[in-house]
């Protein structure tokens, strides 16, 4: 390793060290007593939104020490870009946490995170416009009276027994726990070695493969992968610049195992729908009875009204607008596949579950993995060591795009097997 590169891991240690210890998603977790007190008053007809208390931070000096690793690094060099990248992440990160609870907030959330009227890269498209495309296509689905499936109603604790045993046939030299957490508001949260489920919550199959694809095959795998890199250990953590190119890989990967159905796409887009509400002014109550008035549990509807005002006023006018990157993350993804394939690098695809990273870093980091700079990955999805699988998945794909369904017409569609 030359003298460059070896500086560079000792910056990274230290950008590590900075920043280890920043939960963005578990600092702005809500106690389950809330759910409990809105939903008492909403059955009583005197609902109020909720009021949290954030704690207060100061990361003034976190985020000037961020400032000298940056301005040590050459810009042009990948290795010096990708720390640059990743400590300006981090100091927005911070700075949207000293303004918890305040409108500010929702400023230094879209940086990281956009917002509904985006556009999403390579299209014409944003955000909001493929929200609804899919809501649409699900309620279409629904009222075409589309053939019911057999539903199974899985116990937390069954669900806990299946999983184990799947995760230890991949994680063979690391113990990713399940725990049953009764407290929990989500019916599901995941990090690195440990998976909470629900307590009294039915879950289906799809949740089940759901959980498996995405919370531990991708999130807590890369997460495995990234801290077993011997120098950039910042590969380990959640940077927040990565969230989209990590939730799409996530849903990707729903999407390629057949795990994702129609209403989790709507349930996502949905999300982005109520986030574009309250930044135009909606307040906790509309955005709970607008996930009501698309079928979703009182509970359900807590839920996902939650995500989007975690961190700011519940008054209106500001969002935690995360949840935006799960669509345009996933076309993202899907995109770099395909191309992946037609350009006869799909082998670059396992790089991606080598750390948490974006499809840029991925890209750019290419000859390090094989200088030996950066590990080849520990653990692989079952989906991707099931290549030729996804080749031809992806081959398919993208012939079939170049067939418009808007010159399509029932007849030629007939026609075809005639």
């Amino acid at each position: 390793m030359d003298a460059e590169l070896a500086r560079y891991a000792q910056a990274d240690a230290e950008l590590v060290g900075l920043v280890k210890d920043i939960k963005i998603l578990s600092t702005l977790s809500w106690p389950k007593r809330v759910q409990d007190e809105y939903l008492t008053g909403w059955r009583e007809g005197n609902p109020k939104p909720p009021v949290i208390e954030y704690p207060k931070r100061d990361y003034r000096e976190r985020r000037e020490a961020l400032t000298r690793i940056a301005a040590s690094c050459d810009p042009h060099h990948p290795v010096g870009s990708y720390l640059q990248r990743t400590a300006h992440s981090w100091q927005i990160a911070m700075l949207m946490l000293e303004h918890v609870g305040e409108m500010k907030m929702a400023e230094y959330c879209g940086h990281l995170y956009g917002r509904p009227g985006d556009r999403i890269s390579g299209s014409s498209v944003n955000n909001l416009e493929a929200a609804q495309h899919f809501i649409q296509m699900a309620d279409e689905f629904v009222e075409a009276g589309a053939l019911p499936e057999t539903e199974y109603c899985l116990s937390a604790h069954t669900l806990k027994r299946e999983m184990e045993m799947r995760l230890g046939e991949v994680f063979t030299q690391h113990n990713v726990r399940v725990e049953v957490d009764p407290d929990l508001i989500s019916k599901a949260a995941a990090g690195p070695t440990r998976i909470r489920l629900r307590a009294g919550t039915c879950f289906s199959e799809y949740d089940l493969s759901q959980l498996l694809e995405h919370e531990a095959f991708v999130h807590s795998l890369t997460a495995l992968n990234g801290r077993s890199q011997r120098h950039l250990g910042s590969l380990g953590l959640n940077s927040p610049r990565i969230t989209a190119t990590q939730e799409g890989l996530a849903v990707f990967a729903e999407l390629v195992t057949g795990s994702i159905d129609i209403q989790r796409m709507k349930r996502i887009s949905l999300r982005i729908l109520a986030i574009d509400m309250a930044l135009n002014g909606a307040d906790f109550i509309d955005v709970f009875k607008f996930f009501l008035e698309h079928g979703q549990s009182e509970n359900d509807s807590f839920f996902s009204a939650m995500r989007v005002y975690r961190g700011v006023p519940t008054t209106g006018g500001a969002a935690f607008t995360k949840d935006t990157v799960y669509l345009h993350g996933l076309l993202s993804v899907h995109t770099f596949f395909r191309w992946a394939l037609r350009s006869h690098h799909l082998g670059i695809a396992k790089h991606l579950f080598a750390g948490k990273m974006t499809l840029k870093d991925v890209i750019e980091l290419e000859p390090f993995f094989e200088s030996g700079y950066l590990d080849a990955p520990l653990y692989i999805p079952p989906w991707l060591l099931r290549a030729n699988g996804l080749a031809g998945y992806l081959s398919f794909s993208l012939f079939a795009n170049r067939i418009r369904l808007e010159g399509v017409e029932r007849d030629d569609v007939v026609s075809g097997f005639s």
